[in-house]
């Protein structure tokens, strides 16, 4: 690696944040849960952390006192928090007496977001960073290594060092007009001419999934409710609790205790507030419901949204698709937002507009024949995957 050195660090607290997020402002889309402030809340808000499976060790590459590139680095012992399932591949690995736990993940956690994993100057730099998780990966005799929802450069690199990919699929909006794809059914050309407004965006989809979508927002202003919405520094402290008070409660509704802390959200509105836009359903003056969407923060980029958590202290019916999907679209086109992810899964998301788009993993497993073995499974799981989208293509919500 000639003059280049690598420092493993306890914590992003270890590297300056000034240095991170420059970095991150060269990628070609910089995602905002990659900034130095959204990493540090996770883990000194205590989310992310040695007692909930999260053991960082950030890895930076260093050229003199250059930080010339970096990324989030956890050993884990489970798969919770990653939304890239490998149940399996455990279970398989326990079959046969091996261990599968602690592994290596390169994510952003709790955070099924596409973006890049892997910062860096430059390609060089980028592979270098592979090369260096690979050999830690080796020193510390973990099983393997996955980077999770990763941008292009990030994949080309695990490509060339020799990583196993694997896709998902997620929903995406894009806010532009429809265009003819040949005798396939019209679909959304992002960099085409966005949306003037909500209507014409309902215009442009077919009479049954229009129909749909009117009924069901009929169906939340009916049951007298409304919203309005906050953004960044305008968020009160009594929002942020109430939001936190829905959250809360979906999880444990579930069964399970939330992931982020409501000293995770604090941090992100004392150190990132321009990243959150928040939607709050309101009945008979009272908050109920609430959504919270988070938005790109670089200037020189365009706005993207990311539809993240909700949660309701009430019942009412389709008030999920109006608050997760209709008010932040309808926010979208009047902002001009250039996209709308929806996170993963959920192919319900099709009927609101919300386009199948695969994303990547790359995997490295340390024991050859089990690396074979999933290597084999990831051909017929990718030929699966290829199908799936041909499928979910015939069933375009647009209008032909």
């Amino acid at each position: 690696m000639n003059d280049y050195v690598i420092r493993v660090l306890a914590s992003p607290s270890d590297v300056s944040p000034q240095a991170w997020n420059a970095l991150l402002a060269t990628e070609a889309e910089p995602s905002p849960f990659m900034r130095h402030e959204y990493l540090s809340a996770l883990h000194e808000s205590g989310s992310a952390s040695p007692a909930s499976g999260w053991m960082p060790q950030f890895v930076t590459l260093w050229r003199g006192k250059r930080l010339e590139a970096a990324c989030p680095f956890y050993i884990k012992d489970h798969s919770y928090g990653e939304y890239v399932f490998d149940w399996a591949w455990a279970n398989a690995y326990e079959q046969h007496g091996l261990a599968y736990y602690p592994k290596a993940v390169v994510a952003v956690p709790f955070t099924p977001v596409p973006g890049t994993r892997l910062l860096a100057r430059n390609a060089e730099s980028r592979t270098l960073l592979v090369q260096a998780l690979v050999a830690l990966c080796k020193q510390e005799e973990l099983s393997s290594l996955h980077l999770l929802f990763g941008a292009d450069a990030d994949i080309a690199a695990c490509t060339e060092a020799g990583l196993m990919l694997r896709n998902t699929v997620q929903f995406h909006w894009t806010n532009a007009a429809p265009k003819p794809c040949g005798d396939e059914p019209l679909q959304p050309a992002e960099g085409e001419a966005a949306y003037p407004d909500f209507d014409t965006f309902l215009a442009s989809l077919s009479h049954d999934k229009r129909k749909k979508i009117r009924q069901e927002r009929r169906k939340v202003a009916d049951a007298g409710v409304s919203f309005r919405w906050s953004r960044g520094a305008d968020i009160s402290a009594a929002d942020w609790d109430f939001f936190y008070r829905c959250y809360e409660r979906t999880y444990r509704e579930h069964g399970n205790p939330p992931y982020l802390t409501r000293d995770f959200f604090q941090r992100m509105a004392d150190t990132m507030p321009e990243a959150w836009l928040l939607f709050i359903a309101e009945r008979n003056g009272k908050p109920m419901a609430s959504s919270l969407i988070a938005l790109s923060t670089q200037e020189d980029k365009a706005l993207v949204a990311y539809g993240r958590y909700w949660g309701a202290l009430e019942r009412v019916d389709c008030l999920h698709f109006e608050a997760c999907y209709y008010q932040p679209l309808a926010w979208c086109i009047a902002h001009g937002a250039k996209r709308f992810e929806g996170g993963a899964q959920g192919e319900h998301k099709m009927a609101r507009a919300l386009m199948p788009v695969k994303t990547t993993s790359a995997h490295w497993l340390a024991h050859p024949a089990f690396s074979d073995a999933v290597e084999r499974f990831l051909e017929r799981e990718g030929a699966g995957i290829e199908n799936y989208m041909d499928h979910l293509g015939e069933r375009s919500p647009f209008k032909a």
